[in-house]
């Protein structure tokens, strides 16, 4: 039932949107009046309403490598149910060190790091996790969870050999961190030279959000019952549960609303004053916002129960296919943790604690970076991203050959 409401409003929603955005235009069209440029700007804005499950495009084609345009192209490396192994390939340079970029599995697209990848990519061989909708994944499939996930990821890196660089933004940095350290202590010729974690909740019970607070408080079966639906038909994956694109960003939304509010005012006032550019930035960034995917129910669930209830890894009671997971076999794999001063998503500390469990790691190997007045976005795009943080991880990557 709770699917079928979120399939409605945005049926309805993409009927209401060309009816606003041609009544726009009729107003605008009119003699200029601030009156009608108001209700125009109005119009314009419930363009930009609810959710869509249509999927973003990355549209870096081009980058610029020592002052000369280069040519990108898509590969897609390995394929599998749940997502691609996605390679940006340049043409006609040397590609860098090979660097795999984890992208969260939480509600969004990987196209959400389109500014990550296009910071790294002048310098390094770019890879990323392409995660599917779940809703688009057949229920033979069989379920996603956290240890599926770290399956995932030691299947991917063996894929992509020796020599490879890895860095995780978000939600991932749990099963990015298990997955190096089952393949240290295996001695996988394939485990990652450099790990650097954006913003990961390691240890969420450090500082933690009202949101980790709830995770505490209610037992995992209100969660199931609340959190969790069926895709119906007609979608490829009919009968299997996943949490909702669309209820994770009204999360979202809610537990940040005035920051939200703000911003839609600023546009109304953008539309109005005829502000193109701050408009059209606006503009994307909501697409982006906006373009959901379902995630598996076992990945939401085992996040909730395994990550902020029961902090596993932290806790050093994490097991892997009967396997315990030891972070402490971690020897030659350089750790970035990278954490926003004001980041309200993943506090400063919950990530760090990665540096105390790889407590196998020597000092050289571990590095911590606080970004002062950073909050959680701005640690992976924007400014502060493609001037601060990224050249520390490019520097990192070097030093590690």
């Amino acid at each position: 039932m709770l699917y079928h409401l979120f399939e409605a409003q945005e049926a309805w929603l993409a009927r209401l949107r060309p009816a606003a955005r041609q009544a726009a235009g009729l107003l605008r069209g009119s003699p200029s009046r601030p009156p009608l440029r108001h209700a125009a700007a109005l119009l314009e804005l419930a363009e930009s309403l609810g959710t869509t499950h249509r999927k973003p495009e990355f549209g870096l084609d081009r980058v610029r490598v020592g002052g000369a345009a280069v040519a990108v192209r898509q590969e897609v490396v390995r394929a599998a149910p749940f997502g691609r192994l996605l390679r940006f390939a340049k043409e006609g340079v040397a590609p860098g060190p090979r660097l795999l970029v984890v992208a969260p599995l939480s509600g969004h697209f990987a196209t959400r790091l389109r500014d990550t990848v296009a910071a790294l990519l002048p310098a390094h061989d770019v890879h990323v996790t392409d995660w599917t909708d779940a809703r688009c994944v057949p229920l033979a499939a069989g379920p996603f969870g956290l240890d599926a996930l770290v399956a995932q990821l030691i299947d991917w890196l063996g894929a992509l050999g020796p020599g490879t660089h890895l860095l995780a933004v978000s939600q991932p940095a749990v099963a990015v961190l298990a997955a190096t350290a089952l393949m240290a202590e295996a001695r996988h010729p394939a485990r990652p030279r450099s790990l650097t974690l954006i913003g990961g909740p390691i240890d969420p019970r450090i500082d933690p959000t009202p949101e980790a607070a709830l995770a505490r408080a209610l037992p995992i079966s209100w969660f199931e019952a609340a959190e969790v639906a069926t895709v119906p038909a007609p979608h490829a994956g009919m009968g299997r549960r996943v949490r909702p694109g669309a209820q994770q960003m009204a999360a979202s939304v809610l537990a940040d609303l005035p920051l939200h509010l703000a911003a839609q005012l600023a546009q109304w006032q953008n539309l109005a004053l005829g502000q193109a550019g701050a408009a059209a930035a606006h503009r994307r960034r909501y697409d982006e916002l906006l373009s959901v995917m379902d995630v598996p129910a076992e990945l939401y669930l085992d996040t909730i129960r395994r990550v902020f209830q029961t902090a596993e890894l932290a806790e050093g009671r994490m097991r892997w296919d009967g396997r315990p997971v030891r972070p402490e076999a971690i020897r030659d794999t350089a750790l970035l943790v990278i954490e926003g001063e004001r980041d309200a998503s993943c506090p400063p500390g919950q990530g760090s604690v990665a540096l105390a469990l790889c407590r196998g790691l020597p000092a050289t190997l571990r590095h911590h970076h606080l970004q002062p007045g950073a909050g959680h976005d701005t640690l992976f795009e924007g400014a502060a991203w493609r001037r601060e943080i990224c050249p520390l991880v490019a520097a990192m990557i070097r030093r590690r050959g």
